[in-house]
């Protein structure tokens, strides 16, 4: 669940990024995305909507939320180290397709 994501990455000792589905047990990822925030820990590491559920307007949904950044699925592995290392280099990652 999203609560369980939030509460273990509060454990760990660094968190770069998050990446979270946004269709999770229990809660979506939006709610999580919240409790990540509220965390005074996990405040400003990167967090990523991953979601099979990928359109514009999922994507704008998730820039209001408050998501750093969107990637479609099915991932595609040969983009997916690249929309990465962008991620990690401060660029914006914001593809649904």
């Amino acid at each position: 669940s999203g609560w369980q994501v939030a509460q273990f990455a509060d454990t760990l000792p660094r968190v770069d990024l998050i990446l979270m589905d946004i269709h999770l047990p229990y809660e979506d990822g939006y709610q999580a995305l919240q409790k990540v925030r509220a965390s005074p820990r996990l405040r400003n590491t990167l967090v990523l909507a991953v979601t099979a559920d990928a359109s514009e307007d999922q994507l704008r949904r998730a820039k209001t939320a408050g998501f750093d950044g969107f990637i479609g699925k099915p991932l595609d592995p040969d983009r997916f180290p690249e929309q990465i290392r962008r991620a990690l280099s401060g660029e914006a990652v914001w593809e649904w397709e």
